[in-house]
């Protein structure tokens, strides 16, 4: 027997464990640095959900080059120069330790400011992360020259990696976010790194020692070249769809709860767990059956989530979402699994996939907010999922022309409906029911990709379009921010009679309305309202607020600022030019106009912008920022506290609004007043009696001493209560936070 065979049969268990522990420290850092980097940097943009959608993109692309490097270096050079050009990297990346910001970092206030986060991750990650990303295709492509018994097929080892990625991801907001601050978890990182780094060198040593690497290398590139474009483009659209999809989902999630790691881990957890499936050993017998139960879930997940999702709970609606985001991610990923190549052109197939990964991301960050003015990109990629999924090709031209036809004609009868949808809204809920037993024919071409996207595609497009009429959209613009819409509904006012009036919207959640008679325009509406908890501290304020000077953090439609009073100053805080652009228009909205004329508007993040204002300037600092659903974080925190009353006189006023469907913010706000020893009341306001748009809604107020809110506790116009007291959980600061602690 020859000595080649003899370390080809090597079969120490040893050598798995090295390899495959470096695959899961490495992926393990590098889930870990990604929702740790993102908390860090969600303060300085408001929270918005779209800095984690750009750190993903950095992501996605540093992985990219991360590949590159691999594929390069492996394909060029031999095993002894990879090693010592490896080295060199590893070592200049440690310039970057230990973790931090840029000195001096402000983000832009009158431009986009993905480009500026995307340079400001390079500075402070890029370096470590690039090392951690060239990790799983290098470290696979060493172990198929070491001469191991499994050397010939190392993908199973991306399981360890994959395995790795989704233990850092589930640990993070269940184990390290509500145990560790930031500020340690930077440094812990940084020794992680260097333990990778002692990782790294023990693989590159039993790859030196390798007496069969070089010659393994040399066949390897001796080797001519015998993939297809087709094959290629093939991994691409498998690799791509997903990654799309990732980043649309996650925009839904954290758009309607809160801007946290724990919900941007959910879709990405699912994400990592298809690729620990499909490169398993059961992938064989998996495939087949994500493939025969996507097309069953289909049908409800259409029918609710497209084309009548008030019908369901907002966590039914969740899991339907996520569960069709596994299905699409398992039979893409299941097929790209089939389709690996030989270890030969291992590093080509992992660039590839991370290439599809980057303009994945880079589609849904750079491409889709500029074409789109809505969240269309998700839909989208769901059709282009099933129109990837494999199936029995037909037989034949004719053939192919009843799999588009069929569901061409639908789409065009769909499209003569959609024309004359006014007269035939009267019947929306008909048309709806149409749509959702519609969705049962998608089972007939559950084996016909083509036909099956067609007409899932034109289901879902005309139910968008049914909605966006029934909606009366007046106005509909997307910013790095999020959604924004204007609408036209109607009312039936005092009188009992039809009236017509606007309201705002960011994502899915309404931001303010407003009456349009002329008597009727400068009331206050929904959260604001005369009756509610801001028009009874204006009123018990009114014989002493003559001459305050107020700030308000939220702009919405403008309705607050209808309290200005001619001798008061007011300065209104946005972050999002388009919401001060749609609360100027009075084609949409006239309180600024009619009311806030006097007022100063500033743009940029609130608490950046307070920051820079004069202490003990404000009698009164009402913050009411949302992104949908979600209270940024940041604004919630301990410093945060500090920093408003730093800003407020002595007897000046916090009022906080903190209507949540989801998470309890006045658990957060109560142990601040605890601790801070600040006065603290909370009214759950709930209408007396049905009022045109008058919502049930609630706010807390906070002060350094009672008597400031004594007016508020004994005022017969609400019902004002102190705030309840809790002991479950650790005060939130900036550097640290746990939204788990507060879920409803």
């Amino acid at each position: 027997m020859s000595h080649s065979h003899e370390l080809k049969n090597d079969r120490r268990l040893s050598l798995i464990f090295l390899f495959a522990g470096t695959l899961f420290i490495s992926a393990s850092l590098m889930f870990i640095l990604q929702p740790l980097f993102g908390k860090i940097l969600l303060p300085l943009l408001g929270g918005s959900p779209a800095v984690w959608n750009t750190c993903m993109v950095f992501y996605q692309s540093i992985l990219f080059l991360g590949y590159l490097y691999a594929h390069t270096v492996s394909t060029r050079l031999n095993p002894h120069r990879q090693i010592q050009l490896h080295a060199a990297v590893i070592l200049v990346s440690f310039l970057a330790l230990p973790l931090a910001l840029p000195e001096n970092t402000t983000p832009p206030t009158d431009s986009n400011p993905t480009f500026w986060l995307l340079w400001t991750l390079f500075l402070a990650i890029g370096l470590p992360f690039f090392v951690v990303s060239t990790t799983a295709p290098l470290i696979q492509k060493w172990f198929s020259q070491v001469g191991h018994h499994t050397s010939h097929d190392p993908y199973y080892l991306y399981a360890a990696s994959n395995t790795g990625s989704l233990m850092a991801l589930l640990s993070y907001p269940f184990l390290l976010e509500p145990t560790i601050g930031l500020a340690e978890q930077k440094i812990y990182w940084g020794f992680g790194y260097i333990f990778l780094s002692l990782l790294i060198a023990a693989c590159a040593f039993v790859l030196w020692q390798s007496k069969k690497a070089v010659a393994t290398a040399q066949a390897d590139n001796l080797e001519p070249e015998r993939l297809s474009l087709r094959i290629q483009l093939h991994w691409l659209a498998l690799a791509f769809v997903p990654s799309s999809l990732l980043l649309g989902l996650t925009n839904f999630i954290s758009t309607d709860i809160a801007s946290v790691p724990l919900l941007w881990i959910i879709p990405l957890t699912v994400y990592l767990l298809s690729f620990v499936i499909v490169f398993s050993k059961w992938n064989d017998k998996i495939h087949p059956v994500m493939v025969t139960l996507q097309p069953i879930f289909l049908v409800p997940f259409v029918a609710y989530a497209f084309i009548n999702p008030a019908d369901l709970p907002y966590w039914a609606y969740l899991v339907l979402h996520v569960l069709a985001f596994f299905f699409a991610v398992m039979v893409c990923h299941g097929e790209l699994a089939k389709l690996r190549p030989h270890t030969r052109y291992l590093t080509r197939f992992y660039l590839i996939m991370s290439f599809a990964g980057m303009l994945g991301g880079m589609f849904n960050t750079f491409v889709a907010p500029f074409i789109f003015n809505g969240i269309y990109e998700y839909p989208l990629m769901i059709v282009a999922a099933l129109w990837l999924r494999p199936g029995l090709q037909p037989d034949g031209k004719k053939a192919w022309l009843w799999q588009i036809m069929v569901p061409v004609l639908l789409m065009g009868i769909g499209l003569v409906l959609y024309a004359t949808v006014k007269g035939l809204l009267q019947y929306f809920d008909w048309i709806v029911i149409s749509l959702m037993g519609l969705t049962l024919l998608t089972l007939v071409f559950r084996k016909r990709p083509v036909a099956l996207a067609f007409l899932t595609g034109s289901i879902i497009f005309l139910a968008q379009g049914l909605h966006s009429l029934s909606s009366h959209t007046l106005y509909q613009g997307r910013t790095f921010f999020g959604v924004l819409a204007v609408r036209e509904s109607v009312l039936n006012n005092e009188q009992n009679k039809p009236e017509t009036y606007h309201e705002l919207f960011h994502g899915t959640t309404k931001h303010g309305a407003q009456r349009l008679p002329a008597n009727l325009s400068r009331i206050p509406l929904t959260y604001y309202s005369r009756p509610g908890p801001m028009g009874q501290l204006f009123k018990e304020y009114d014989s002493r607020n003559q001459n305050w000077e107020v700030g308000i953090v939220g702009l919405g439609a403008g309705a607050l600022t209808c309290y200005i009073k001619p001798g008061q100053k007011w300065t209104l805080y946005e972050i999002d030019p388009l919401v001060v652009d749609i609360a100027s228009n009075p084609l949409y909205f006239s309180y600024l106009n009619q009311c806030g004329l006097s007022a100063t508007i500033r743009i940029g993040d609130a608490r950046l912008s307070l920051a820079k204002e004069a202490d003990h300037k404000f009698d009164l600092l009402v913050m009411d920022a949302f992104s949908s659903d979600s209270v940024p974080t940041h604004l919630l925190t301990k410093e945060a506290i500090e920093l408003y009353f730093k800003k407020l006189k002595p007897d000046g006023i916090l009022a906080f609004h903190i209507t949540n469907r989801h998470l309890m913010l006045k658990k957060v706000l109560s142990i601040h007043a605890e601790q801070l020893k600040l006065a603290a009341l909370i009214e759950e306001f709930e209408p007396a009696q049905a009022m045109p748009l008058i919502v049930a809604t609630d706010w807390v107020v906070m002060a350094n001493k009672p008597e400031t809110l004594q007016p508020l506790s004994v005022s017969s116009l609400g019902n004002w209560q102190k705030m309840p007291l809790y002991f479950d959980m650790k005060p939130w600061t900036d550097d640290f936070t746990n939204i788990v602690s507060i879920w409803k």
